[in-house]
């Protein structure tokens, strides 16, 4: 991303340099998870790089959805479908039928909106599955950062500060578990942990060793 004011470090402006595609951890993941022939909308898409990535590795058609001119506009011009559009607002989602896609994927963007419950409850309206990743809260490292300085836990905030950062809903693995049981009546189907622990973390205590986590969904009614 570049800026343009002042604030050199900030990652609310999400302005999109074209200086190519970039890789993330969770894209293999979610690759695995992704079933050919399916149907697939990216929300918070950014510059298309994981589209891109799972395009090429999957026979898939998708589109995605960003709020940033800049990285739609990149999307396009590497022939990826993508439209402006704010994620966490209903409205957004009103050309879109119910059960349209095969997957609707969020990756590391849920914790940067305003309403993510309304994200999630449109997620869950126009796709049969949903693919969420998001920094985890409780990570000890954070944990730690928090008892002995006393600040805003660094490890969260990449490199950010609180004041402009885009991390505006910070949340642990067991408040989005705990809120797919008992609001969004989310079933979780899979999950895999990120991060230098991630051993530790797929095997006990994730919530204290995860550092991002991405979990499989899907509504509890189709539940088996």
């Amino acid at each position: 991303m570049i800026e343009d004011d002042p604030i050199k470090n900030d990652n609310r402006k999400y302005n999109f340099v074209d200086s190519g595609f970039y890789f993330r951890a969770e894209f293999p993941v979610i690759c695995e998870w992704i079933i050919d022939g399916s149907k697939i909308i990216d929300l918070g898409c950014g510059d298309g790089s994981l589209m891109k990535y799972l395009s090429e590795r999957k026979k898939i058609e998708i589109e995605g959805i960003d709020v940033s001119e800049t990285g739609v506009e990149i999307c396009k011009k590497n022939n990826l479908k993508a439209f402006v559009g704010e994620i966490d607002k209903q409205e957004t989602y009103k050309k879109y039928s119910n059960n349209q896609f095969d997957y609707a994927i969020c990756n590391v963007t849920i914790q940067m909106v305003m309403y993510p419950d309304v994200l999630v409850r449109e997620m869950k309206r126009i796709a049969k599955n949903l693919i969420i990743s998001f920094p985890n809260f409780a990570y000890f490292g954070n944990r730690l950062d928090l008892l002995f300085n006393g600040c805003m836990p660094k490890p969260m905030l990449h490199s950010y500060e609180w004041y402009n950062t885009g991390h505006i809903h910070q949340l642990s693995l067991f408040d989005f578990e705990k809120y797919c049981r008992e609001e969004a009546f989310l079933k979780i189907t899979r999950k895999y942990h990120l991060g230098c622990f991630r051993f530790f973390a797929n095997i006990s205590s994730p919530n204290f060793f995860s550092k991002e986590t991405i979990y499989l969904c899907c509504d509890k009614k189709y539940e088996v």
